[in-house]
């Protein structure tokens, strides 16, 4: 996000990550550096395209879009990443590479495909290697769409944070695309999301139970997370070179230097379009929510982490079926009378809600919404398409077409016989 403060809702920093893989093999291709270097002549780290900028992840088969400063505009910001896409795939094809969507490579071997950034701020990485050894599933085998949201003050950031707190548990019944990692059907739609929650638990205070704590000011999040963090990370860092607010990994952190609040936890998907049509509705819901809509900012407030943490925990696992038995949950949302619910249907009553409110931001989106909520999350819709069958073939056919939805904007849908 920008230095410029903006106020709640004024702008979005939206950052979409992607593979590289061999055009013909869809397997990894490490070389983030080399087209970077190819564009730039010499090994940096981000490269300016306008409004999108090319970033470097922790990885080398990773690149990033991310905008260049916040935008208001989702509908403009799908066209400018999807254009960018196919700059880069341009690009990527003198490698004999291009660009794969979804937040897992399904056939990537972490322990013999990892290799790590070398060049500019390599000893954060290499810091960060040390300590957690990267090169699992879920540290080099993993691509996530962020969402940052401004804030202006201490009442903005506790509004915007209280909201937010409450949507974490539900995102992956929208957003899931990580359900198969080493050729198998791994049995979490959100496979991605299990390791994620995972991956640092040798300091627990760094994820923590990812749904943040009940924090709604300054003082109170420092108190809380970050300065654990700094107490935790000492003994592991002791020439500090990592800073708390690098190391704070729940799925929503709090970026008080700029004013923003970044979504860390949503698997990318299949193409722009499908990224910025779930982004739209977060936003229309977090817009009800700090608007008090249907519930208080009080009522938003009490919520503590563990009633959020059991639902997170069955929608990662079971994405859009995940059955939620909390009443007072649904009523969060507006929806009453209902003891249990399916994730899924949970989200199609937002959605109603949320157009009805808000009409101007959502309209633009329902075709690729109602193609998600009506065909399922796109790792449901990679499941029925594989069929069960997971032999090489089968998957890179599979991923061919993602590949394909990716470089033409275009969403991943199931044909006539598989919806059934």
């Amino acid at each position: 996000m920008s230095n410029s403060r903006l106020h709640l809702f004024q702008g979005y920093g939206i950052e979409l990550e992607y593979m590289i893989v061999n055009k013909e093999s869809l397997a990894i291709k490490p070389i983030t550096d080399e087209l970077f270097k190819k564009i730039s002549n010499e090994y940096v780290s981000d490269i300016n395209r306008g409004k999108v900028t090319w970033c470097n992840e922790l990885v080398l088969h990773v690149v990033e879009l991310k905008c260049t400063k916040p935008e208001l505009n989702l509908e403009e910001m799908a066209s400018e990443f999807h254009a960018n896409i196919k700059e880069v795939n341009k690009e990527l094809a003198t490698f004999d590479s291009q660009l794969m969507p979804t937040a897992a490579h399904p056939l990537m071997d972490p322990n013999k495909e990892t290799f790590l950034w070398p060049h500019e701020s390599n000893d954060i990485y290499d810091t960060y290697n040390k300590i957690f050894n990267c090169c699992g599933h879920g540290w080099s085998n993993l691509q996530s769409t962020h969402l940052n949201l401004p804030f202006y003050d201490d009442e903005e950031f506790a509004r915007l944070h209280a909201a937010i707190r409450l949507v974490l548990p539900i995102l992956p019944a929208i957003a899931a695309s990580s359900p198969v990692l080493g050729g198998k059907n791994t049995g979490f739609l959100d496979k991605r999301l299990d390791y994620y929650q995972k991956n640092q638990r040798v300091i627990p205070s760094l994820t923590g139970k990812v749904i943040p704590e009940r924090a709604f000011s300054k003082r109170q999040y420092h108190k809380l997370i970050y300065d654990r963090i700094t107490l935790d990370i000492a003994p592991h860092d002791p020439k500090k070179i990592l800073q708390p607010v690098w190391l704070n990994s729940r799925g929503a952190i709090a970026r008080f230097d700029r004013g923003s609040i970044e979504i860390r936890i949503l698997d990318i998907q299949e193409c722009p379009k499908a990224d910025l049509a779930i982004l739209a509705l977060i936003i229309g819901l977090l817009k009800t929510l700090v608007n008090e809509k249907l519930v208080s900012f009080h009522d938003q407030q009490k919520w503590e982490i563990d009633p959020l943490h059991v639902i997170f925990q069955e929608t990662i696992k079971y994405g859009e079926h995940a059955v939620i038995d909390n009443a007072a949950y649904f009523e969060i949302f507006g929806v009453s009378g209902h003891e249990h619910m399916t994730a899924g249907d949970l989200w199609g009553e937002i959605l109603k809600k949320v157009e009805k409110l808000y009409p101007a931001d959502i309209q633009p989106w329902l075709t690729e919404l109602n193609i998600i909520l009506s065909q399922g999350t796109l790792a449901s819709r990679v499941l029925k398409s594989l069929a069960g069958v997971y032999s090489l073939d089968n998957i890179n056919l599979v991923y061919r077409e993602l590949s394909d939805c990716l470089m033409y904007n275009e969403m991943f849908e199931l044909c006539v016989e598989e919806k059934f």
